[in-house]
Formats: structure tokens, C-alpha cells, sequence
């Protein structure tokens, strides 16, 4: 395996070439931690001298120019040590990230999600499962990471009972996980964190009128291409990888190999069919979120109900809308503790608690790195670069005349690029994000539109990348029906669901640019 001063080997084809090489330059990067610690000091080092500079920048609108501030002197030093700890615990993504994910947490593991997609898998007749299983892989991102280990193995197994071959199950279940992870029919962790940085980093722009950006901006859109996306990656398993692994003579049954009685039995624990107590546990679980649902339209139907806002409406703003993070916990805490009681995985507060605190500890990762990332954002803000880039930038765009669709699909590519190398999505983003959700608002574009482009982005190229530590994962999964299979045979299969993927998401995303149609409730794509 390459090691971080392991220089890209020259040898073999074009593609081997480019994929040693992008798994030397991502290794050359430092852990996310670091680089947002490196970020943060370039940024400090950079804003002092501007300040010595006297740099200022005047905002489109405001009556007063805006003073670059330096955080390497005596005022940048005093903001820093009495903001640093309300600068991480004030980061927006943590308000609202972590009550969802202790509701999600009680959804996942009390079994409901798990046996939500081997109900979807196990009822799909064999002409359709590829394309539930492109579904669903899209759709899995609600778990999280546990997709890529949960989706893949089921949809080998249902794919092999229905007479097709298992690894076009393995292999697409993985890729629609990871090329459309951004996106969901549902409400999920991920949008709340989108949001929440989205929010942040317009205070570079202080007093700028925009649309309220929340868990639900994206959804419309997020909805449309979730469901598009599923039948893609459907139809590209179905027409493309499995009748090329036939071709090959890929084998349709795992190897003999030393423990093979242990990968019978978490075969046998991974079974497709659910068993009668799961099946009632769904159904109860339904039947809850749809007693949930009536709660909730008896509160905010009637005229007088305090969800509207003063004129009576829900758009664009609204305690309803303010109240959609609740909403999302409250079906997730009820789904879950409705299937969890009838199955028996929850029989207690202390079960609950537990699962509640089993979700907490996989986003630890994510809650250390938000340390250095509430920080960075705000001295992004606070020293008055994030204003300056954005006036600047969008004073070039404007200037070259790329304030249209073209400037948009600029940077989507920028961000299939960088998801080469950065593979943390909220990284990423409170990097690009802190740089073009301004400056596009400077243009005329709402920060949930470029919110939206991001997404397109920043899942795509994750599945060809050695970056992402699950393609580890998988290859351990193919090497069950190929021994000898590498890295690079892994990428190659791979690679038919990038740019299909990319092409389609950035056409979905043209029609709701070009048409005017609204991303989310309350959130439309321009100014105004």
C-alpha cells in the first residue's frame, strides 16, 4: 500500500497512472483536522497583513467600507481568546446535527432501517431489483456510513436469490450509495450540517437579505433527484455491469476460503426475507408516523394555529419552518421506538439511551473536527476576508461574464475535483462554501441554490477515489468472488456510474435553474 512519500508509479495504463497518482496527492494532504489547523493560521497570517495593508472592501449596499482585521495582533489576539470555545460550541451544524442524529440513532439501531431496505430488497421482483437496489442505495445515506457496509452484502444476497449475479448487486449498491450520497427523499443529518454551515458563513455578508437556509431548503430538489438517480444507477447495473461481469466470468459464488462457515452464518444473519415479528414492527412503525403525521396537520392546519406566520401563511417563513428539526426528530424517535418495542430491541429508557449514545460516538470523529471548523468559519467572517473574496470574486465573475449557468457548472467541477482528494463532505464544504455561498449571493443566486450545487459535486467522484476508506471495504467484499481482484479493478467498475451520474445531477439541477422552480419550501434559486 502507498505510503505518503511513496512517489505515483508510472507503470501500467492511463487510468492505473491517474488513480497512483490521485492516492499520492491525497495522501500528501493532511488529516482534516490539520488541514482546517493550517487553514486557520494561513488565514490569520494572511488577514494581518492585509489590516497592515489597510485593505478594505465595500459591500454592495452598505454605506460603510468593511476593514480587513488581522488576527495576529492585539485585537484579532483578544477576539480569539474569548471566542474560541462559543465559537465551536455556537457552530450551527452541532445545534442541529446532533438532536437528529440521537433520533436517527434510535431508528438505526433498533433495526428499523436495516429491515426497511431488505423489505424493499426482499419484495422486488428480479427484473426490478436493480433498480430497487439503485434506490435504495441512494436513499441509504439516512444511516450514514453504515451504507456502504449494510447495502452492498444485502444486495449481493438478493441479487444471488433471484437467479442474478451477486456482485452487480455488490458493486451497484456501493456505487449509488456513494455517487449519491448527497441526496435523499428524506431529511437527514447531512442537510441539517449542509445548513447550518450554508448559514454561517453568509455573516460575511452582514445585512444581506437572503432566504432563511434550513434541513428542508434542498428538498424538492433532493426528492426529484433522488428518485431519478436510483433509476441511473439501476439502469447502469442492469444494462452495463452485470451483463460485462458475465462477459468476464466474473464467478456468482464466493471462493472457498478458510472460515467460510463464519460467512455463512452473517449470511444467514443478513438474510433478505424478514422474519413475522419484523414484519409486524414495520407495520406498527407505519401505522405510528401516520397517527404522527395527523398530530402534526391537526396543529398546523387551522387558521389560528401559531405554526403560520403573521399573514397566515406557512412561506417563506414561518414557526412551522423554524420547527422542521423537531419535526425530523419526532418521526425518527417514533418510528424507531414503535418498531423497537414490537421487535424487542428496545425494551427500556437504558436501550434507548444506549443507541442514542452508539450514534453520538460514530459522529465523534465530526465533533472534534468541528472545533477547528466553527473557528476557522468564524475568523473567516470575523477578519472581513470572507467579505473580500466574496465582492472580489463576483466583481471577476461579472467582469468576464460568468454570472449564468456556466459559472455554476465551474463549480461543480471544482468540486468533483476536490471530493478526489477531501472526501469529508462538511470539510469541504466549510471550505467552498465559506468562499461561494457569498460571493454567488453577490450575483443574484440564493445560498440554498449553491447549497444545491454543491451536492452534484461533492458525492459523484467518491467512488473512483483510493481516498475513500470503504473502497477498502468493498474490495474485501469482491475479493470473496475474485481473489486476485485489485484496487484498480475496483475503480474501473466504478467509473461507469461517475460521469453518468455527474451529467444527469447537473441536468436535473439546469431544469430547476433555468425553469425557476423552487428547491425547498421557501427556498427558490435567485435574489429576490
Amino acid at each position: 500500500m502507498s505510503t505518503a512519500t511513496t512517489e505515483p508509479s508510472p507503470s501500467g495504463g492511463f487510468t492505473d497512472r491517474a488513480l497512483n497518482w490521485v492516492e499520492w496527492a491525497g495522501n500528501k494532504l493532511p488529516e482534516p483536522f490539520m488541514l482546517f489547523v493550517v487553514l486557520f493560521l494561513v488565514t490569520g497570517v494572511v488577514s494581518t497583513g492585509m489590516e497592515l495593508a489597510g485593505v478594505v472592501v465595500q459591500v454592495p449596499g452598505s454605506d460603510e467600507p468593511t476593514a480587513i482585521q488581522g488576527l495576529f495582533t492585539g485585537e484579532g489576539m483578544a477576539w480569539l481568546t474569548t471566542n474560541l470555545g462559543v465559537n465551536y460550541i455556537g457552530f450551527p451544524p452541532l445545534v442541529t446535527v446532533m438532536p437528529i442524529l440521537l433520533a436517527i440513532g434510535i431508528a438505526q439501531h433498533s433495526g428499523l432501517l436495516a429491515a426497511a431496505i431488505r423489505k424493499l430488497f426482499g419484495s422486488a421482483p428480479a427484473w426490478m431489483l436493480p433498480y430497487v437496489v439503485g434506490f435504495v442505495g441512494v436513499v441509504s445515506s439516512i444511516m450514514a456510513d453504515s451504507a456502504f457496509v449494510v447495502v452492498p452484502p444485502l444486495a449481493a444476497l438478493v441479487f444471488k436469490a433471484a437467479g442474478r449475479h451477486p456482485v452487480a448487486g455488490l458493486l451497484g449498491g456501493f456505487a449509488a450509495a456513494g455517487a449519491g450520497y448527497s441526496t435523499n427523499i428524506f431529511p437527514t443529518s447531512l442537510d441539517a450540517l449542509f445548513a447550518g454551515i450554508t448559514t454561517t458563513v453568509m455573516d460575511a455578508l452582514p445585512g444581506f437579505e437572503f432566504s432563511a437556509v434550513n434541513p428542508v431548503s434542498n428538498w424538492w430538489f433532493n426528492i426529484a433527484s433522488s428518485i431519478i438517480l436510483g433509476f441511473v444507477a439501476g439502469f447502469i447495473i442492469d444494462r452495463l455491469i452485470e451483463p460485462r461481469l458475465r462477459r468476464q466470468g466474473v464467478p456468482v459464488d464466493e471462493v472457498a476460503v478458510e472460515g467460510a462457515e463464519d460467512s455463512a452464518e452473517s449470511a444467514e444473519q443478513m438474510r433478505a426475507a424478514l422474519s413475522p415479528k419484523e414484519n409486524k414492527g414495520l407495520l406498527v412503525a407505519v401505522i405510528a408516523a401516520v397517527v404522527l403525521t395527523a398530530g402534526i396537520l391537526v396543529a398546523v392546519l387551522p387558521a389560528a394555529s401559531p405554526w403560520r406566520n403573521e399573514e397566515g401563511g406557512y412561506l417563506p417563513k414561518s414557526p412551522l419552518l423554524d420547527s422542521i428539526v423537531f419535526i425530523v426528530i419526532a418521526y425518527f424517535f417514533v418510528v424507531g421506538i414503535a418498531y423497537g418495542a414490537i421487535v424487542g430491541t428496545l425494551r427500556s429508557t437504558r436501550d434507548a439511551v444506549r443507541m442514542m449514545s452508539d450514534a453520538l460516538k460514530e459522529m465523534l470523529p465530526f465533533i472534534v473536527l468541528a472545533f477547528i471548523l466553527g473557528n476557522f468559519i468564524s475568523l473567516f467572517n470575523w477578519s472581513g476576508i470572507g467579505t473580500w473574496i466574496a465582492v472580489t470574486g463576483a466583481a471577476a465573475l461579472e467582469g468576464a461574464g460568468l454570472t449564468g449557468f456556466g459559472a455554476i457548472i465551474g463549480f461543480i467541477l471544482l468540486a468533483s475535483v476536490l471530493n478526489l482528494f477531501i472526501i469529508s463532505g462538511s470539510g469541504m464544504w466549510a471550505i467552498m462554501g465559506a468562499v461561494f455561498v457569498p460571493m454567488f449571493a453577490l450575483i443574484g443566486y440564493e445560498p440554498a441554490f449553491t447549497q444545491a450545487a454543491f451536492r452534484v459535486g461533492d458525492s459523484a467522484t467518491q467512488v473512483i477515489t483510493p481516498m475513500n476508506p470503504y473502497m477498502i471495504v468493498l474490495l474485501g467484499m469482491l475479493r470473496k468472488y475474485e481473489p486476485g481482484a485489485g484496487l484498480g479493478t475496483l475503480m474501473a467498475r466504478m467509473l461507469p456510474f461517475v460521469i453518468p451520474f455527474w451529467i444527469v445531477w447537473t441536468a436535473i439541477l439546469a431544469v430547476f435553474f433555468f425553469a425557476d422552480l423552487p428547491l425547498g419550501p421557501g427556498n427558490s434559486i435567485f435574489m429576490g
